[in-house]
C-alpha cells in the first residue's frame, strides 16, 4: 500500500504527518477488518511498511493518556508474537532508545500483571485509580513515551524521505 503524495506534500509534512499519510492507505484496509484480513494485509507490505505499521499501532493507541498507554501496551505484551512485530519494527528504524523503553515498560508490567503461572491478569484502565505507585509509574512511562515518540517519528520520516520509493507515489 503506498500513499499518493504531490512532491509538495512530501517535502513539507511534519515527521507525525508524514509517517500517517504513509501509513493511512494501510489503515483503510484494515479498519473494522478480521483478524485474519489484516494478517493478510500485514503480509503483502515491505518490510519498512511492516515497521512503520507497527509503530503505529503502537503509537496512535498508546498516546491519548497514560491510561490509554498503560491499556494498550499491556493488550500487545499479552500479544506476544504483535508486541515482537512492535520491537522488530524499532529495530528496522534503528531506534535503539525506544526500543530499551518498551523493554524496561514491558519489563516493569510483566513484573506487575503476569501471575505465577505466566498467564497475565486482566488489565484495567481502574487498576491506575486503585493503586497509587502503579499510576505515578505509569504516568512516568507515558511522559518518556511521548517523549521519545518525537524522536522515533522524526526518525522514521528521515527513513521515509530517504527511500520515498518503499512507501510513495510522487506526483507533481
Amino acid at each position: 500500500m503506498f500513499a499518493i503524495l504531490t512532491r509538495t506534500q512530501f517535502d513539507s509534512l511534519e515527521p507525525d504527518a508524514l509517517s500517517w499519510a504513509c501509513f493511512e492507505p494501510t489503515v483503510l484496509q484494515i479498519r473494522g477488518k478480521s483478524t485474519t484480513v489484516k494478517s493478510q494485509v500485514y503480509e503483502q507490505l515491505n518490510t519498512a511498511q511492516q515497521a512503520l505499521f507497527m509503530f503505529r499501532v503502537l503509537y496512535d493507541h498508546a498516546r491519548g493518556s497514560a491510561v490509554e498507554f498503560y491499556s494498550w501496551v499491556s493488550h500487545l505484551l499479552i500479544e506476544s508474537g504483535t508486541w515482537s512485530e512492535v520491537k522488530r519494527g524499532l529495530r528496522f528504524f534503528g531506534d535503539a532508545e525506544m526500543l530499551r523503553f518498551l523493554e524496561e515498560t514491558e519489563a516493569y508490567l510483566e513484573s506487575r500483571n503476569r501471575q505465577n503461572d505466566g498467564t497475565w491478569r486482566e488489565v484495567r484502565p481502574s487498576d491506575l485509580e486503585a493503586d497509587p505507585d502503579l499510576s505515578v509509574s505509569v504516568d512516568q512511562l507515558n511522559t518518556e513515551f511521548h517523549r521519545l515518540a518525537s524522536a522515533t517519528l522524526a526518525r522514521i520520516a528521515a527513513y521515509i524521505r530517504s527511500h520515498p520509493d518503499e512507501f510513495v507515489q510522487i506526483t507533481d
